[in-house]
């Protein structure tokens, strides 16, 4: 999964459970996002997400019990 995808499945999970979702692209390092979902957020790399760092991020958005 890339990070595109990544992002598009946060967008709909945020909608359905109707927290906020914005991506900060100046608050990352280089290539890096900063992803907010409600009260949480992670930087997210660019490029090819390894299935482990997408489980990773889902934790620390605190969506681990969906689709990990």
């Amino acid at each position: 999964m890339n990070r595109e995808q990544f992002i598009r499945e946060l967008r709909r999970e945020a909608m359905k459970r109707g927290l906020a979702f914005r991506i900060v692209e100046t608050r990352g390092k280089g290539s890096h996002y900063r992803v907010h979902l409600g009260e949480r957020f992670t930087t997210v790399q660019s490029g090819e997400l390894t299935p482990l760092m997408v489980r990773t991020l889902r934790r620390q958005l605190g969506m681990d019990n969906a689709n990990a």
